[in-house]
Order: C-alpha cells, then sequence, then structure tokens
C-alpha cells in the first residue's frame, strides 16, 4: 500500500496529455529566459525585428499545415510511427514547395520598402519549414503514442536554444537575424532526430495508408484550416500591424511584455488538446458536462491573472531594463485579454468535442475580425496601449461567440469517430 501513491504518481507522469504539458511549459519558460536575454541585448528596434520575424514565421507555418494537426491524430491512431511520419510528410510535400516557390518569388518581385533581402526571406522560409515539420511531429507523437519522444525533442530543443541564446548575449550579438537562426537551428536538429528514429522502428510489412486517408485528413484539416488560420492571426496581428503603424521600437516594447503575459493561457490551452477525446467519449455518451469544466478555468484565470500582473508589472524595470518602463502601460490590458484567451480555449475545445467545428471556425475569426478592427482604430492614436486593448476586444469577442454558441447548441453527439477535430 505504501508503494500505490508513488506508483500513481508514476503512471501519471507517462499520461500523453501530462508530457504535453510538461513541452508546452518547458518550452515557455525557455522562451522566456530567450526574450529576456534578447530584451538585454537588442535595443527595442532589434528586439522588434525578431518579434516581427517570428509573427511571419508562426503565420506561415499554419498556412503550411493547412489544419491538418488534427485530423491526422484522428485518422492515423495508432498506425505504426514510420508509417505516420511518411504519411505526413506526403501530407506537407506540396505546401512546403509552393511555400519555397512563393519566397523566391517574393525575393524577386517585392518593392524595396517590403524586401528585407535574399539572406532574411530564406532564413523565413527555413524556420517556417522546419517548425512546420515540428508540430508535424507533435501530431504523429500523438497519434502513434510516443508522446515521450516529443517531450524529449522539446527538452533538447529548449537546452539546446538556451545555450545558443547566452552564447550570443555573452558575444553581445546585435544583429536579429542571428537570434533567429538559433530558433531555427535549435528546432530542426531533435526535429531531425527523431524523425529519422521513427523511420527505423520496426514496421509490420502489411501496414500500410491507403491514399484515400490522406485525402480525408486533407478535407478534415481545411475544414478547421480557418480556425487555425484565425487563431494565430489574431494572436500575431498585433505584432504585424504594430512596426507597421507605430515602428519596429513600438514592436519591441509591446513583446516584450506580450510574450510574457500569453504564457498565462498555456495551461489550459494544453488541457483542452489532452482532454478532447475524453470530453468527446463523455458527449456520446450523455455525460459531458461544459459549464463546470468552463467555470473552473475562469476561476484559473481570475486567480493567476491578478498575480502575473503584479509581478509583471514590478519586475519590467528591474528585468528588462529602464528603456522598457514604457511597457508598463500594457501590463493590465493583455494580462486581461490573455484570461479571456484561455477560457476561451477551453469553451473552444468543448465544442470540437461536441462536433462543431464549423462553429469554432466562426469563434475564431470573429475575434480575428474584431482584433485587427481595434489594431487600425486604436494604434494610430494610442500606438502599445492601442494594440493591447486591440488583443482584448478580439479575444474578449472569441470567447463570448464560443460561450453562446456552446448554449444554443443541441446535445446531439457527432455523427461518427472521425469527424473533424477529433482527436
Amino acid at each position: 500500500m505504501r508503494e500505490a501513491p508513488a506508483a500513481w504518481v508514476r503512471n501519471q507522469l507517462r499520461e500523453p496529455y501530462v508530457q504535453l504539458l510538461a513541452s508546452q511549459l518547458l518550452t515557455g519558460g525557455v522562451a522566456l529566459a530567450a526574450n529576456v536575454l534578447m530584451i538585454r541585448a537588442l535595443n527595442p528596434s532589434g528586439r522588434g525585428e525578431v518579434a516581427l520575424m517570428l509573427q511571419v514565421v508562426y503565420l506561415a507555418t499554419q498556412v503550411l499545415l493547412l489544419g491538418t494537426e488534427r485530423s491526422f491524430v484522428a485518422s492515423y491512431h495508432a498506425v505504426p510511427a514510420a508509417t505516420a511520419v511518411r504519411a505526413y510528410a506526403r501530407l506537407l510535400l506540396v505546401p512546403c514547395g509552393l511555400g519555397l516557390a512563393g519566397a523566391v518569388a517574393f525575393s524577386w518581385a517585392a518593392p524595396e520598402r517590403f524586401d528585407p533581402g535574399p539572406g532574411v526571406i530564406a532564413l523565413i522560409a527555413c524556420y517556417a519549414v522546419a517548425e512546420a515539420a515540428s508540430l508535424a511531429t507533435r501530431a504523429v507523437a500523438i497519434a502513434v503514442g510516443r508522446v515521450g519522444d516529443f517531450l524529449a525533442a522539446r527538452v533538447f530543443e529548449s537546452l539546446l536554444l538556451l545555450a545558443m541564446m547566452v552564447t550570443l548575449f555573452v558575444a553581445k550579438v546585435a544583429h536579429p537575424g542571428v537570434w533567429i537562426g538559433a530558433y531555427l537551428l535549435a528546432g530542426a536538429l531533435p526535429t531531425v532526430y527523431y524523425v529519422i528514429l521513427w523511420l527505423r522502428l520496426p514496421t509490420p510489412v502489411a501496414t500500410t495508408a491507403p491514399p484515400e486517408r490522406n485525402r480525408l485528413v486533407r478535407q478534415e484539416g481545411l475544414a478547421l484550416f480557418p480556425a487555425a488560420l484565425s487563431n494565430m492571426a489574431m494572436l500575431r496581428v498585433d505584432r504585424l500591424a504594430l512596426p507597421a503603424i507605430a515602428g519596429t521600437s513600438a514592436l519591441g516594447l509591446y513583446a516584450a511584455v506580450a510574450t510574457m503575459t500569453e504564457l498565462l493561457a498555456w495551461p489550459l490551452r494544453a488541457y483542452a488538446d489532452s482532454r478532447l477525446g475524453r470530453w468527446r467519449a463523455s458527449h456520446r455518451d450523455g455525460a459531458l458536462r461544459t459549464r463546470p469544466i468552463v467555470l473552473a478555468a475562469a476561476v484559473y484565470s481570475l486567480v493567476v491573472a491578478p498575480v502575473v500582473a503584479g509581478g509583471l508589472y514590478l519586475l519590467i524595470v528591474p528585468v528588462f531594463g529602464a528603456q522598457y518602463a514604457p511597457a508598463k502601460v500594457v501590463v493590465l490590458p493583455l494580462v486581461a485579454a490573455a484570461g479571456l484567451y484561455a477560457v476561451s480555449r477551453i469553451s473552444l475545445g468543448l465544442l470540437i468535442a461536441k462536433g462543431h467545428s464549423a462553429l469554432v471556425s466562426a469563434a475564431e475569426i470573429t475575434g480575428f475580425a474584431v482584433s485587427f478592427a481595434g489594431y487600425l482604430l486604436l494604434i494610430p492614436q494610442y500606438g502599445i496601449l492601442g494594440a493591447a486593448y486591440g488583443s482584448l476586444l478580439g479575444y474578449g469577442a472569441c470567447l463570448v461567440f464560443a460561450l453562446v454558441a456552446s448554449r444554443v447548441t443541441g446535445a446531439r453527439a457527432p455523427a461518427a469517430p472521425a469527424e473533424v477535430g477529433a482527436p
């Protein structure tokens, strides 16, 4: 009996949702450290250029994936690892080829004002492909039951990135492209290693993936693609609008705070991803109670948000330096926005579990539209504070839409296990 609690803890640590949360928290912690190092090494303009390139990469990654992450997990559950890797490689081949061709065309035809140079364009394009492959390995790991490998890859990536960031900081490297190169190498190396490892695992001779399965994954992914793209745009367009309207220095100030406040939503986002399967099974059985889940998420945000806001407000100058003091003004609205976004992840996850993927896309599109309008209207007059309030309005609109949709949707269970959004 004495060993039972220890055995329970070990079993919980092996659970995929715990490992996914651990990988996300690890990534967030390293992102926080990298943010501090970049802020200390770069001036606000240089930090803004790094933030801008990262946002372009994140948006391009979603275009390359075309919403296939969840649909892949649903269609390739419990297949051999090598089969899954080859299947996702076929899914990524055409989008990545077109993306690289588009980068070449942009480098050749872009107006001088918007052309950062072929070196920067090549760096961004390669990083986008590497990031898409990394996210694909997450879906593969969940589908084939090798989430432990994915966690190990993220540990490798985090340690490598942290080591390179510290080296760049000590060397006082001030070129933004070099810092982006560190992100690229740190993400690509462990991804390549585990792809090779999975391809070399034994595969039953009779195990094949029919072409129809990839077509189904693509179709289901396209149904959720508006949600994925709108969510990414809602999260990142503020980083694109600020430099265009207020300059890269404003983006540097804004990103210093936004990078930290968005971590508030990560635990709930990981929890929603890990529980989709259980929620869908409970919904089919008529036992899914959504209200307690949403209320628990709201309590989390109400408890954690004030702590994050107070700590961040007090630590901005001691940690980042006096030149980042103007960023204090965006702490409260950005923390509030992150709290609303966190609750919306739970609400939208419950909608996916109930089979309402179209409503999920509609909610994300609504949030993006409201936030984008807010950026255009508020940034010219209020600068970084306008961007913060635009985010608050957009995340709030997304949450309100999700809550209303949850109330008005019926109790009809999904028609089939392979429906879009199934985990």
